[in-house]
């Protein structure tokens, strides 16, 4: 398995890398994609992936982030990309209108030139919205013409909001949250309507550890990844190897993963 959504430089997981890397192998975890949620963070997974080249990583600035974009911070993010085998995608960016840590403005901005360096670097958007589904859409339609190359991380809405995602031809990265018995029911509906070839699985960890996992374990791990697939695999309506080897497939086509 790959877990396309880690939080890697979170103090749990950070620290005793190797012993949580170790767990997560054994549980079947291959490789991670350890997000960046800024430049300097950017700057710690390059330096990590350098010892451990199971580990992929993104390069970019999270929305709440967004007011420390600057002018430099498209220089420095292809710099990084000139320095690393591993870096394999733009983000995590785009758009959250939900808590606006950073202004709406900045946030807009820094999406904008985020989706030029992955025009210009070749690379997919990892990309985050919350509370933004009309703004996104518009900004993603104003930069392409055809299909969009990227994920849409995390996803927890409905499926009309699916559809209209899946429309620009992204993936989408299924959690945990499939698993909450109060909040997930618009998405174990709406996983039965996304296409074989577009769908990812991914704990967010140490975020968004899934209620229903027993004993309750305090943080989510990559290594409870098994737990989501089996979830997600009951109500997409496959078996969970099926739903193993189509999300194995499908991150390595979107993120050039055989090169």
């Amino acid at each position: 398995m790959i877990d396309i959504g880690v939080n890697l430089t979170h103090p749990s997981l950070l620290d005793s890398l190797g012993e949580n890397i170790e767990q997560w192998q054994t549980a079947g975890v291959s490789n991670i994609i350890a997000i960046a949620s800024d430049v300097t963070e950017s700057q710690k997974l390059v330096n990590i992936s350098q010892t451990h080249p199971s580990i992929y990583h993104t390069l970019g600035c999270h929305p709440h982030h967004a007011d420390n974009w600057d002018s430099q911070s498209s220089s420095i993010i292809k710099q990084l990309y000139s320095q690393s085998d591993n870096a394999i995608a733009i983000g995590e960016t785009g758009l959250d209108f939900n808590r606006n840590y950073s202004t709406q403005d900045n946030q807009i901005k820094a999406f904008n030139e985020q989706i030029e360096l992955g025009k210009a670097l070749t690379l997919p958007l990892y990309l985050h919205e919350r509370d933004a589904e009309e703004h996104m859409l518009s900004i993603l339609n104003n930069h392409f013409v055809n299909d969009i190359k990227g994920v849409l991380h995390c996803f927890t809405a409905n499926k009309e909001t699916l559809k209209r995602y899946l429309d620009l031809g992204l993936y989408i990265g299924i959690t945990g949250w499939i698993c909450d018995e109060r909040r997930g029911h618009e998405l174990q509906d709406a996983i039965k309507y996304i296409p074989k070839d577009r769908i990812l699985i991914e704990t967010d960890s140490p975020y968004l550890l899934p209620r229903s996992l027993r004993p309750r374990p305090k943080k989510n791990h990559p290594r409870f990844l098994p737990y989501i697939a089996n979830q997600a695999a009951l109500y997409a309506g496959l078996s969970e190897a099926e739903l193993i080897q189509i999300t194995i497939k499908n991150t390595k086509q979107l993120f050039n993963l055989e090169k």
